[in-house]
């Protein structure tokens, strides 16, 4: 675009006279300073600059710069192998020289070169064209890409010896020491990749034309020339983009994010041997700093969608319909009435194009709120923008201008700011943007990334926990806990460094031995495809021949002696007795173990000599997981196990002294603890419990589960996404959202963070939106394609408690009592009212009425009640249909039988009331050893209460015929915070924080 400027200017200026110069550089400085820049998306804007229509483009994403280069002129002019050297010497940050007779290709191939490295930013001088004056910039001490004339090149190479020497016109890359480049190459696998790609590019237009006939219109070539340019940018890109992922994806996997510490050490080791040397100097380059801070404060790029699984999301930004928004001819005079002229008709073009909009193409209606609020800015309209900019907040959040913002509010007069403030919207639009300036001023954590490195010095309980997560070994407070005692056994309690170093090592070794066990092809056939060998004993003698015992997280098999073969010893749910004894040996005692199972008659006994206690000790820890891991239907239990036994193991190696085998006792957690509590699960619950999933598997520490929402498979489906799965969406305390595949109850790796404050209510409005209701009084979407959070709606006041649908209107409540009711395609307010009350705690629709649960304070005692009162949604006429007090419900159901159902919140007590007529006797029904209803859910013609128990968390399940209790659950080591259904089928379940889980329950 700023090519086709300037050339537009040249014309301009061979018919003007050197004396017009100046004022013409001054006209057209100030004609392009009228042109509104688009913001990213999928807008650009046209304007005409005789004799050319001009389209400038915008941004792909916030992260990208603006895409109007030709990003095929380096494959032209290098070899594939040649384009990796150079983007292999701008990773190392090495000093570039880039040297071309034609001064425009320094700039074009430079600028290629920094966004085929996107996400990764160069943070040194780039200084693409230098003259002949300042070529002594080159002798600059620091990494530097610069650019000059060919006829410079002896010069150049003859001041330093380490120069990357890139000649453009020859398409050569040398050193200035010597004629070929001695840089480590990229990994091998991303560099054949590459190059495979590379070579398959269709880099020339005039074979793609070839088959057309001649345009007559020049607009109309350029066109086409655009578009063509524009498909192969993108593919282009792609190929970058995929190199980039290559190189570094698994950089994410030694990251520790609660602490910011990357651990070098193991990723190297991680790397293959020949790829050691590139990423050693890669890792100590400030891109690749800067890489990581991107990482630890997870930003959500290009990068992070790939490596989450969503490439197709990439794909769908490149290829979204380009739409252009005309720009008025400018004004012939550029005198300030014909400027406030022109601002006046670009307002009403663009009011024009926000009006005929679709509401389901909110993408561009939020572009057109963005520059008509720019717009209105410099047009001195100061409230109108305000009003742009709050319109826009609520249609995509990743475009709002907040530093635009704050100096928009800031340039307020006192009549113009009071102005706005009459209108609530924009006064709290106003405080929120005070709010993040405050914020902004406060001192923050600089985002720095530390290496891990052991200690020098003692460590202490709390310092021993944060190196250890640090170190990635183990994330759990409680294991780590444990670990500390078992390393402070018989001393202070403080670990030193050198015992740390022992420890730190002796599990690293470990487990690059376990990732080195070569097993037989005949060995694997009997193993599960996520098996894998933990711990190898010696060689030992045992009742099933000579060989080593491997563990699994299954099983225990005898790997034999001399021709490798495969002997099952068992797996660890079909162990019964485990026994340590000794076998008499000429004149010594062996120390053996034995192990009866379900499946055989005869023991195995292995003579494991010093092995034994140890190999005793993680057996039991393994089979004690195994067992309440089958009970609880957990998995997580027996990985827990599993890494109770690894630290055992590593323990006792690191230790090396006759306390090591009561240490590692200390890490016995599950065979402790099925002596403490009976690991018997009620039949009842063990019959019913499906599955149970840890949400917080990842998070230190745990976080409740606040909501639960079900969406079935084609929630979120379009031609571009293969799956379709049914989703589980689950919202932590922390305010972030995460997604499960509701097939496999796996979870995916695309999270959302949404605000900072506890979400309430959950709502699936359509395929394009899912409602958050948050304590913060927000109403926040999410696009539960993309998984990525960019609207909000900010009408209400105080905290949302409660979201409902109906038909194409969505209806949303707050504590304060108030009541929206929200048009669901253009997100406006179609009206709103407001119930008298102290909190208004729910809304549910039932008979074309809708119906609120609210508290009161109207007695002497002052104790909360609840009412209910319910609105026609075929009217706007509010009316109570009852006065009674249901002391301390939370929450209520209603059924097409005209009951009303409604949980205590402060005692194990349900009440049942007949809707047509609330004066009738209501049925009581209690529920044992329940300290307090917390949520409740309609299931078929059964009622599922969650409760606060009086020991742990537990659900009821109440047949509403009968009015009977006919299920007790167990559900959950803490209170029951959230109930949903999916599809009938089943019900899940979530706790508070203590236990952190869902659990998945089938429905009868």
């Amino acid at each position: 675009a700023l090519r086709d400027c300037l050339s537009s200017f040249l014309l301009q200026l061979k018919t003007s006279r050197m004396c017009e110069f100046e004022e013409q550089v001054k006209e057209f400085s100030a004609k392009l300073a009228l042109v509104p820049i688009p913001p990213p998306g999928p807008l650009h804007v046209v304007f005409n600059l005789r004799p050319f229509q001009i389209e400038l483009p915008s941004r792909l994403d916030v992260d990208r710069p603006v895409m109007d280069l030709d990003l095929h002129l380096p494959f032209l002019c290098f070899k594939p192998e040649q384009i990796l050297e150079i983007i292999s010497s701008i990773l190392m940050e090495q000093r570039v020289v880039f040297l071309s007779t034609d001064w425009a290709k320094l700039t074009l191939v430079a600028e290629c070169f920094m966004i085929f490295i996107h996400p990764l930013r160069w943070q040194h001088p780039f200084v693409p064209v230098l003259s002949r004056q300042m070529l002594d910039f080159i002798m600059a001490p620091t990494a530097f890409l610069m650019g000059c004339h060919t006829s410079h090149f002896e010069e150049v190479a003859e001041e330093l010896d380490d120069l990357v020497l890139i000649d453009i016109d020859k398409g050569t890359v040398l050193s200035s020491s010597s004629n070929r480049l001695e840089l480590p190459d990229v990994p091998l696998t991303a560099k054949d990749c590459f190059i495979f790609q590379a070579k398959g590019l269709q880099l020339h237009y005039d074979l793609d034309v070839c088959r057309a006939g001649s345009h007559t219109d020049i607009n109309e070539l350029r066109a086409h020339r655009r578009q063509w340019q524009r498909k192969v940018n993108t593919v282009i890109l792609n190929i970058t983009l995929e190199l980039t992922v290559n190189i570094f994806s698994e950089v994410c996997d030694f990251l520790n994010y609660e602490h910011r510490v990357f651990n070098s050490e193991e990723f190297l080791r991680s790397r293959e041997t020949t790829d050691h040397e590139f990423y050693k100097k890669v890792l100590d380059t400030h891109i690749f700093h800067s890489f990581l801070r991107d990482r630890l404060n997870q930003k959500n790029d290009a990068f992070t969608l790939n490596i989450n699984g969503l490439f197709h999301l990439i794909f769908f930004f490149f290829f979204l319909p380009i739409k252009t928004f005309k720009l008025p001819e400018f004004p012939p005079p550029l005198a300030y009435q014909y400027v406030q002229s022109y601002y006046n008709d670009l307002i009403k073009e663009l009011s024009k194009a926000i009006s005929t909009s679709t509401p389901d193409d909110s993408a561009l209606m939020a572009r057109f709120y963005y520059l008509r609020g720019l717009v209105n800015s410099v047009a001195g309209k100061r409230v109108d923008a305000l009003r742009d900019f709050q319109s826009l907040y609520k249609t995509d959040m990743d475009i709002f201008p907040a530093k635009l913002l704050n100096v928009l509010v800031k340039s307020l007069p006192a009549e113009e700011r009071r102005m706005a403030e009459r209108r609530p919207d924009l006064k709290r639009l106003i405080t929120r943007v005070n709010e993040n300036e405050r914020e902004r001023a406060r001192p923050i954590d600089d985002g720095t990334v530390k290496r891990f490195e052991l200690p020098k010095k003692h460590l202490h309980m709390e310092d021993f926990v944060r190196r250890v997560q640090e170190s990635g070994i183990v994330k759990d407070h409680g294991t780590i806990q444990r670990l500390f005692e078992a390393l402070t056994v018989g001393q202070q309690k403080q670990v030193d460094p050198e015992t740390f170093c022992f420890f730190y090592n002796y599990w690293k070794e470990t487990e690059g031995a376990a990732q080195d066990v070569d097993l037989p092809a005949g060995v694997l056939e009997h193993l599960v495809t996520d098996e894998c060998v933990y711990k190898l004993s010696s060689s030992v003698k045992t009742s099933h021949g000579v060989g080593k015992i491997a563990m699994t997280q299954r099983r225990l098999f005898l790997l034999t002696e001399g021709r490798p073969g495969y002997v099952e010893i068992t797996k660890f749910r079909d162990i019964e007795v485990r026994i340590i004894s000794s076998t008499p040996f000429l004149l010594l005692r062996i120390p053996t173990l034995k192990i009866k199972t379900s499946l055989r008659k005869e023991m195995f006994e292995a003579n494991l000599k010093s092995e034994c206690d140890l190999w005793h000790l993680m057996i039991k820890e393994m089979w004690a997981g195994r067992k309440m891991a089958d009970d609880h239907k957990d998995p997580q239990f027996m990985e827990q196990a599993l890494t109770n036994a690894l630290l055992m193991d590593a323990v006792v190696g690191c230790l090396q002294s006759q306390k090591a085998i009561f240490a590692a006792t200390k890490l016995a957690y599950f065979d402790k603890k099925k002596l403490e509590v009976p690991m018997m699960v009620p039949k009842t619950t063990s019959e019913t419990l499906k599955h149970k999933i840890n949400p917080s598997l990842d998070q230190t520490p745990p976080q409740a589960v606040d909501v639960l929402l079900y969406t079935p498979g084609q929630l979120g489906v379009s031609e571009l996404d293969s799956g379709g799965n049914p989703k589980l969406w689950c919202a932590l305390s922390n305010g972030k959202v995460l997604v499960f595949d509701a097939a496999s109850w796996s979870m995916q790796k695309n999270s959302v963070q949404v605000g900072k404050s506890r979400l309430n209510c959950m709502l699936a409005v359509n395929q394009q939106q899912l409602w958050i209701g948050s304590k913060d009084s927000f109403i926040y979407i999410i696009n539960p394609w993309s998984v990525s959070c960019n609207k909000q709606l900010t009408e209400h006041r105080c905290e949302v408690t409660g979201l409902v649908i109906h038909d194409t209107v969505a209806y949303s409540c707050s504590e304060d009592g108030s009541v929206i009711v929200w048009d669901v395609s253009t997100l406006q307010v179609r009206r709103q009212f407001r119930v008298s009350c102290d909190r208004l705690q729910c809304i549910q629709i039932h008979t074309s009425m809708l119906w609120c649960c609210k508290s009161a304070s109207h007695t002497a005692m002052n104790a909360p009640f609840y009412y209910i009162i319910t609105q026609n949604l075929a009217t706007e006429n509010q009316f109570s249909i009852s006065t009674k007090t249901f002391l301390n419900h939370f929450g209520f159901q209603l059924f097409p039988s005209e009951q009303l159902w409604a949980g205590l919140a402060d005692a194990g007590e349900l009440c049942v009331w007949h809707c047509r007529d609330l004066n009738k006797p209501f049925i009581r029904i209690q529920l044992k050893d329940c300290a307090g209803v917390v949520c409740m859910i309609k299931v078929k013609n059964q009622i599922w209460v969650g409760c606060q128990g009086k020991t742990r968390g537990k659900i009821y399940v109440v047949n509403t015929d009968r009015y009977t209790v006919e299920k007790e659950l167990m559900a959950h080591d803490d209170s029951v915070q959230t109930l949903c259904s999916a599809e009938d089928r089943y019900v899940l379940s979530g706790a508070a924080r203590a236990d952190g889980k869902i659990a998945i329950w089938k429905v009868e």
